[in-house]
């Protein structure tokens, strides 16, 4: 298996979504041409949200923030109305431990040196 060098910040419960099969794409301002497979990173700050926590089958403060919880492939970038893209997302596995990057940890995809 190739060695993952990006990670994605995504904030929880989105994470779990994406970790459970129910979230399929994520939705950015941003076009990427990053292909394959990369980290999922739990922001710090989760999502103030009921009906998206539920989605994820959980409640805000039981899901782990500020690591890497698991990845997936990233398979495409579509633009997405207006102004917007949606990334494919597929694969997604779980990490048995729980990861803490060695770098800082950014909005977008970063490099987070594990």
């Amino acid at each position: 298996m190739a060695k993952i060098e990006l990670a994605i910040s995504i904030r929880q419960p989105f994470v779990e979504q994406i970790l459970i099969g129910v979230k399929k794409y994520e939705y950015r301002s941003n076009l990427t041409h990053i292909r394959g497979r990369v980290y999922l990173y739990a922001a710090k700050k989760p999502v103030d949200a009921a009906a998206e926590w539920r989605k994820a089958r959980s409640e805000p403060g039981t899901l782990p923030t500020g690591v890497i919880v698991g990845s997936v492939v990233v398979s495409d970038c579509k633009p997405w109305k207006d102004d917007g893209f949606r990334y494919k997302l597929e694969a997604p596995k779980r990490l048995r431990k729980h990861v803490v990057p060695n770098s800082q940890p950014q909005p977008k995809f970063f490099r987070p040196n594990v």
